[in-house]
């Protein structure tokens, strides 16, 4: 697909996503369904009024309404979308990209993401313009009350309170800061709030889910149980236990895991993961009864595989996680809620849930001019069986394009840590070795 990549439009404002496709995708949903009601959201990015405007006139021009939340993370749209009957749900957002970019994710009526099949279908019509008889502007409504909905769902999500627990929480700038610490202290917390601003030039700049050290700071500071950082549009979440240690997704989905599997609430004792979930956690859900699937990297392959398992729990280390009981797609305000909730029954320190050794493994990004030459590269395919081939299984090497922006991904998994970064620095040299040579043609 020229548009669509793992997690929807996504890339530079004005150079990858301008108010053209923005136009395009808003008419192209009339396309698919005759005169949609359509629900949209955006984060705090300086660029999404801009989009926001475009993307709803191209739904009136083909005769559709738009009911337009403002500011509201995405699993809140996709909660809107399916329990307010809508058509389709939209959210403008670059997720945890820097503030330059922005993008367009597409829900279909159940709240899930839509397939590769159906973005293909949108993409598709994307310059064949749908044009109504006569185009109606009160079919545009702005109601950021039905935000409300979103928070009381959240709120019911958890069946204790969660009194006496003191929790900071990094709102990244982002749609998370006026939802977050307004359900975790209707919960009874005790809260603490950085990031809190919404400001669209600060989203996700080392802050939130993707940079956690000023929230392992604060943790120690404010002496807090635990500490929650989302990303820019609230989708992810990553946690920092009470001695201001990271605790990524793969981590989260354990802590999950164990608590359903002994309240005897883990349909089929199974979770999903990702092909870079760490073999540390897949090894102690093992020990556990739990046993784990892998799923393509991006949550909306996990949500497909929970689908197919019937599971009710997956995610990515990234922090997607999904709690398919309670919402069909990645939610990190309603993870970090079960996440407390979890601490809570167990009157422990953070810590001692995270009772797992993790496989050193080395994530490297790298930005590049041209992701798909490079990964189909035979010199970069070759190094990495020679790699495998030399360790017998006992090293696990990832090389994957981003779905979202111009980077490849370099993971190197081992019980040797020296091993996987001497592994992982010669493949990152051999892919700007390659990326260089792409240049100067």
């Amino acid at each position: 697909m020229k548009y669509f990549g793992t997690d929807g439009i996504r890339g530079k404002i004005f150079e990858d996503v301008d108010h053209k496709i923005a136009f395009d995708c808003g008419n192209s949903l009339c396309a698919l369904k005759s005169k949609p009601r359509i629900i949209i959201g955006k984060d705090t990015r300086l660029s999404n009024d801009y989009l926001t405007l475009a993307f709803s006139l191209g739904v009136l021009y083909g005769g559709g309404t738009v009911v337009d939340l403002g500011i509201c993370p995405t699993p809140g749209v996709a909660y809107l979308t399916k329990h307010l009957g809508f058509d389709f749900g939209v959210m403008i957002s670059a997720s945890h990209n820097p503030p330059d970019n922005n993008g367009i994710k597409v829900f279909n009526s159940y709240g899930q993401k839509l397939g590769d099949i159906l973005e293909q279908d949108l993409e598709n019509h994307f310059g064949q313009y749908i044009k109504c008889e006569a185009m109606n502007l009160k079919n545009y409504i702005f109601n950021p009350k039905l935000v409300r909905k979103y928070i009381d769902f959240l709120q019911n999500s958890l069946d204790i309170d969660l009194k006496n627990l003191k929790i900071v929480l990094d709102c990244c700038h982002g749609a998370s800061c006026k939802v977050a610490p307004t359900v975790f202290r209707k919960l009874g917390a005790k809260v603490f709030v950085i990031n809190s601003k919404m400001d669209g030039e600060k989203i996700n700049v080392n802050c939130g889910a993707t940079n956690t050290r000023q929230l392992q700071e604060s943790v120690k500071n404010h002496n807090a149980d635990i500490g929650l950082a989302f990303d820019g549009d609230s989708d992810r979440l990553i946690a920092v236990d009470e001695n201001g240690d990271e605790v990524d997704g793969d981590k989260i989905i354990y802590v999950l895991a164990k608590q359903l599997k002994k309240e005897n609430k883990l349909k089929n004792d199974i979770v999903i993961g990702t092909l870079v979930t760490n073999l540390g956690i897949q090894k102690q859900l093992n020990k556990h009864s739990i046993n784990i699937a892998l799923a393509n990297i991006g949550d909306k392959y996990v949500i497909e595989k929970m689908l197919e398992t019937n599971s009710i729990l997956g995610g990515e280390k990234s922090g997607h996680i999904i709690l398919l009981n309670h919402l069909p797609t990645g939610d990190g305000i309603l993870a970090g809620i079960q996440l407390a909730g979890v601490l809570k029954k167990n009157n422990c320190k953070f810590s001692a849930l995270c009772d797992v050794k993790l496989y050193p493994q080395v994530n490297i990004s790298i930005k590049v001019k041209d992701k798909d030459m490079i990964f189909e590269d035979k010199t970069l395919k070759q190094l990495i069986d020679e790699i495998e081939s030399k360790n017998n299984q006992s090293v696990r090497v990832l090389v994957r394009k981003s779905g979202t922006e111009k980077v490849i991904r370099v993971m190197v998994e081992s019980e040797d840590e020296k091993m996987a970064n001497t592994y992982a620095n010669l493949l990152e040299k051999k892919v700007r070795e390659i990326d260089d040579k792409n240049i100067k043609k």
